[in-house]
């Protein structure tokens, strides 16, 4: 079975779920954004924060949208404002994900993902892994054993 990660991570906590995933034989993609967003945290929570709260999708750098030859996909997003990152709206809207039953795994500093949790649940009748800042909190990589 081919098994496929594919991420945004802007603070390094979707590079850690890659890490564990990849341990479990998924091939993994990471996406880049050519939105250029602020480090400190109060001016990325003004400018990602909008961008997530009115549903913008970022441009993607050099994005493989070829997920033929995989099983399982996995989809990564961190949380921002309650709901996914435009990274990972503009994931959602390149690749036909319908017939491939995806998973989520979504990455939040509360814990907590509502909306987030609400658009996915409407798009694919799933529920979601919600990790709290596993960057931070190691034992939240737990969640994802055998997924």
């Amino acid at each position: 079975m081919k098994k496929l990660f594919i991420y945004y991570s802007l603070t390094g906590n979707g590079d850690e779920v890659a890490k564990a995933l990849k341990d479990q034989n998924y091939e993994i993609r990471k996406v880049k954004s050519k939105i250029k967003y602020p480090k400190s945290l109060l001016p990325l929570m003004m400018k990602g924060g909008y961008r997530a709260m009115t549903e913008k999708k970022d441009p993607l750098e050099d994005f493989d949208s070829n997920i033929t030859k995989y099983d399982k996909i996995v989809i990564g997003s961190p949380v921002w404002d309650d709901r996914l990152a435009p990274a990972t709206n503009a994931i959602l809207d390149i690749l036909d994900l319908r017939d491939k039953k995806p998973k989520f795994i979504l990455y939040s500093g509360s814990g907590k993902a509502q909306k987030a949790t609400e658009k996915i649940k409407e798009l694919y009748d799933i529920e979601p892994i919600i990790l709290k800042s596993p960057k931070n909190h190691k034992q939240e990589l737990e969640k994802l054993k055998n997924i």
